[in-house]
């Protein structure tokens, strides 16, 4: 077999393949052989039917299947004898088998590209130094007082303010004629101002005495995401039938007691001192990291594999998509398509997979390796962070061995951002008051 390569880019190889012709009939004489021990046509008796007889009725099939295995194996030798780092598909049109003939044809193939010895030392960085404020603390334990609120009925005859819920009926009119699309909702109870329904009920219903029919115009503008609402005016008739106020519970140990695992307010104070000072260190270190590869990503420029940006930008989307799913509604009721976000996000997409060429350089070039100890620490955490136990975690990656090597990168991706920022020049300063906002953090 013959083999030439031709270099399109620094990440695109051209393999040109020829087959000789001995080994072709090779292979079409077994594939024959094989046949006619098989094959049951009429009037031959089965392992007697003539080879002629065989070429004439099943030629095309016999082709279909030799020219893969032909294309297969020579690929996977040429990939063995140039040790080619492959990424993504192979692209090619193969041609038809012809009988007693060479057989020549084109692969072309993505490859990481070959990166020097990477210096990571010395950089400089800027570490804020993030200490949690008895005001978010408070803000927290507030939080969980409005979670905790219960709505009392207003008995008194009064108007609706801007910080009450209302018990509401209503439902939708175009034309003076009810429109499917907004059909009759009943009892739904609105929180006023906050943005559930469009802001023309709050500013009708705000002043208005219970019980009363009002009746709200919403004009929904051209760009409206909702195919069914864009650039139409529809009249919802509500009856507003209730005023209910939300009664905050006092802070106190009562308060937290209904959580579960606290008996004292100090206690949840603490459990949210802990959750906030994880949330700065890991903030802490997502900065440092953005800092280094502002560094490194402007020092070492290399052209990228098109199928890394691609696999980058799928989970992108993905995600996005799992975003808005998870709050009932998609891409198309946002006005997007993957389309969109593919366009948005191509710049991302293209600096992500070249972090992930630079942290695996280093992980080679420093011989980076997971002992048994971080491993095992690692899983613990990941265990905890998902409320599981290590030997559910373990049973997992033992039925997807694929999952676990890409749990095992990133873990050794971490470890390589450890080392640099170890090797770095680390300057501790106060952040700017814009900087320092509430981390998010899981509830007490």
């Amino acid at each position: 077999m013959q083999v030439k390569i031709e270099d399109k880019s620094s990440v695109q190889k051209v393999l040109s393949f020829e087959i000789p012709r001995e080994k072709v009939v090779k292979e079409l004489n077994k594939a024959y052989n094989d046949l006619k021990k098989k094959a049951d046509i009429k009037g031959f008796r089965k392992g007697k039917i003539p080879r002629k007889v065989l070429e004439n009725r099943f030629s095309k099939e016999v082709h279909a299947d030799v020219a893969p295995r032909l294309i297969q194996d020579s690929f996977i030798e040429a990939i063995q004898e140039h040790n080619l780092n492959i990424v993504g598909g192979p692209q090619m049109d193969p041609p038809d088998l012809v009988p007693d003939a060479a057989y020549a044809f084109d692969i072309t193939v993505e490859v990481k590209p070959e990166l020097g010895d990477i210096d990571f030392k010395g950089i400089t960085l800027e570490k804020n130094r993030y200490v949690v404020s008895d005001a978010e603390i408070d803000n927290q334990i507030h939080m969980i007082q409005k979670n905790m609120a219960k709505k009392q009925a207003v008995t008194e005859k009064r108007a609706v303010a801007e910080t009450d819920f209302v018990l509401i009926d209503y439902q939708g009119f175009l034309d003076n004629e009810p429109y499917e699309h907004t059909p009759k909702i009943e009892n739904y109870l609105y929180g006023i101002g906050r943005g559930a329904l469009p802001d023309e009920f709050s500013e009708k219903l705000i002043g208005s005495i219970p019980v009363q029919d009002l009746e709200v115009d919403v004009a929904y503008p051209e760009d409206h995401p909702d195919e069914n609402l864009k650039g139409k005016t529809i009249v919802y008739k509500v009856t507003l039938k209730e005023i209910q106020e939300e009664i905050l519970p006092e802070i106190n140990d009562d308060l937290v007691k209904d959580l579960g695992k606290y008996e004292t307010l100090e206690q949840v104070k603490d459990s949210i001192r802990d959750n906030l000072e994880k949330g700065y260190e890991q903030r802490i270190q997502h900065e440092l990291s953005e800092q280094v590869f502002v560094h490194l990503l402007e020092k070492y420029t290399f052209e990228v594999p098109e199928a890394m940006i691609e696999a980058e930008l799928n989970g992108i989307v993905s995600e996005a998509e799992q975003a808005y799913a998870a709050n009932n509604t998609s891409l198309e009721q946002e006005g997007l398509s993957r389309e969109i976000l593919y366009d948005r996000y191509r710049d991302v997409a293209e600096k992500q997979a070249r972090r992930h060429l630079i942290l695996e350089r280093i992980i080679t070039q420093e011989e980076l390796d997971l002992t048994e100890e971080e491993m095992e620490k690692s899983l613990e955490e990941m265990a905890k962070g998902m409320n599981a136990t290590v030997d559910a975690i373990k049973n997992f990656f033992k039925m997807d061995p694929k999952q676990l090597e890409y749990y095992r990168h990133t873990q050794l991706e971490k470890k390589a951002i450890d080392l640099i920022i170890k090797n770095s020049q680390v300057t501790e300063k106060d952040p700017d008051d814009e900087t320092q906002n509430i981390p998010e953090t899981d509830k007490a």
